[in-house]
């Protein structure tokens, strides 16, 4: 990579032209990296360069405005995938979802109304890319940005079942097990049998089990270790169909479309944003 070089640096700005303050936001955000995710209060001060009082108040501000999360039963803060909103049009050019629209695009038509990418945050997924021609009968409106627990979700499940177990263990823990619908599954033990067969088929099945009404089959994007950074996912109406009938029509595509869309990115080097 090419250091930058004294040509190449930015000017540094007049200080009477700048707003110090909000600066000083951007250094707290900048405190967190993909080596040190989370951090105390203390911690963040240290990296920003400010007093605890004030790295104190930028956190809340952060947190009220939802651009930072706190880790749940500690005194850990993290940055939420909000952030996006401010590099919307950069994440736009990312390889995930540039590579992955005409990929979604090729997998709605008459069996399947949506299809989506997500990627993990926390014990939520976050979609990041989504195409859509239905659903709204049903009350689905997933648009990018929007989040779904994990745990109860194939998009999700397909993520989680090529992760180690004590990872798998963590994020099923990092929330309440809620029985969203009488298919939801909350027990531990049986998520992560679950876990286990979906990674023997290599591909999850919802059968209504976030929305009721509402089918989804999703399989994991891997980067070139086998891990995941992503799952692609598909969605139709519970009563068009059986289950079985679902999985027969949808299946073989969604499979082949994360496939394709793995081999590519591990081609281009895979996805900055995943979030490790």
């Amino acid at each position: 990579m090419t250091r930058p070089t004294e040509s190449t640096k930015a000017a540094p700005a007049d200080p009477k032209n700048t707003v110090q303050s909000l600066a000083k936001g951007f250094k707290v955000l900048q405190a967190f990296t993909a080596q040190e995710p989370e951090l105390t209060m203390a911690e963040v001060a240290r990296k920003a360069g400010l007093d605890n009082a004030t790295a104190f108040r930028f956190l809340n501000t952060l947190v009220g405005l939802g651009y930072v999360d706190k880790v749940d039963n500690s005194r850990l803060f993290r940055l939420s995938l909000n952030v996006l909103d401010l590099g919307f049009h950069a994440i736009a050019r990312s390889d995930l979802r540039t590579l992955a629209r005409p990929v979604l695009r090729g997998l709605v038509g008459e069996v399947n109304e949506a299809a989506s990418i997500g990627v993990l945050d926390g014990s939520s997924v976050v979609y990041v890319e989504r195409v859509q021609a239905g659903l709204t009968q049903l009350g689905v409106d997933v648009r990018i940005g929007s989040r779904v627990a994990a745990y109860s979700s194939a998009v999700g499940q397909a993520i989680l079942a090529w992760l180690p177990q004590d990872q798998q263990v963590k994020v099923l823990r990092g929330q309440p097990l809620v029985k969203l619908t009488e298919t939801t599954l909350t027990d531990i033990d049986a998520l992560l049998e679950r876990l286990a067969q979906i990674r023997a088929l290599g591909y999850a099945v919802s059968n209504q089990e976030t929305v009721a009404g509402l089918y989804v089959m999703a399989a994991p994007v891997l980067d070139i270790d086998g891990l995941p950074v992503a799952s692609l996912s598909v969605a139709a109406p519970a009563h068009r169909s059986t289950l079985r009938q679902f999985e027969e029509n949808t299946i073989a595509g969604v499979v082949a479309a994360a496939g394709q869309l793995s081999k590519s990115l591990q081609a281009t080097g895979g996805y900055a944003g995943q979030g490790r």
